[in-house]
């Protein structure tokens, strides 16, 4: 598996990179298998949002990870967009290495707040997973309250009756992909880590292959949500996200928010991932 900023179709396992959205990942190729949703997911209204959630992953933050909110203090009626200033904001500079194992790159965004914070974003391919490491800095004139989650999107086609849940995290340590009632649903639950300091959560037995798993490093990870959801009867429509997330346990902005100080400029955290 290697690296891109560019598709290619020809490739049987590849990282495909968004340039236009922080460096996150638009298309996640396995064996020939894309495993993001693509167009499953029906449009909610910010085109933003919306190209971002057809991919494999995109990041919600700095400033806020919820749907819109007035700005504490703002005047004009400013609000924070949804899922937070950064979706959508192109990449300031990347690179890739000469082998494709590794991509890094630095996004510069204005946060709705009035800051302005840096993500100095680095991708890893290793023999046995695909590692994300993210700095968060605040590069700007005034405080803000950082917090950061990554949508994980897969593609519903994949998943089948007996595909499963499975985490520390989840009640029994295992639950069927679909939960709840209706069209959507979701819960929220504390990140419980192993042994190595690791939080893991699986999907198992996907069609076509083994499982899709996902590690965080939970001593900067508060919490993990996760959400199915089918658009309509046909499988091709569904999906299943996980989302792991830093910063204020109930994800708001405010920098009063408990366990969530304000950062001063230069201020920074790591946010570690992994994924097999």
């Amino acid at each position: 598996m290697k690296t891109r900023l560019d598709a290619d179709d020809r490739a049987d396992g590849y990282l495909l990179f968004d340039r236009s959205s922080a460096l996150d990942i638009a298309a996640f190729v396995v064996t020939g298998v894309d495993l993001s949703p693509g167009e499953a997911i029906p449009p909610n209204g910010d085109r933003r949002i919306d190209r971002a959630l057809a991919g494999f992953l995109f990041t919600c933050g700095p400033d806020h990870i919820r749907h819109p909110e007035p700005v504490d203090g703002g005047g004009d009626g400013a609000c924070y967009p949804l899922h937070g200033s950064l979706s959508g904001t192109p990449v300031s500079r990347a690179e890739i290495s000469q082998n494709g194992f590794r991509c890094t790159g630095i996004t510069e965004v204005d946060l709705a707040c009035g800051g302005r914070a840096a993500i100095e974003r680095c991708w890893q391919v290793e023999p046995d997973c695909v590692r994300l490491q993210d700095r968060v800095l605040n590069i700007g004139a005034t405080g803000f309250a950082p917090m950061m989650m990554y949508h994980i999107n897969i593609g519903g086609r994949l998943l089948g009756a007996e595909t499963r849940i499975e985490a520390l995290s989840v009640e029994g340590g295992s639950q069927p992909w679909r939960f709840g009632e209706g069209e959507s649903a979701h819960f929220c639950i504390p990140a419980v880590a192993s042994q190595d300091g690791w939080g893991r959560s699986r999907l198992a037995r996907c069609r076509g292959s083994k499982a899709a798993a996902y590690m965080s490093d939970s001593g900067r990870t508060r919490c993990r949500s996760c959400r199915c959801g089918v658009a309509s009867a046909a499988a091709p429509t569904s999906s299943a996200s996980s989302r792991p997330r830093t910063g204020s346990p109930n994800g708001r902005s405010t920098a009063q928010a408990a366990n969530s100080p304000a950062w001063n400029p230069a201020s920074r955290e790591i946010m570690a991932s992994r994924f097999a």
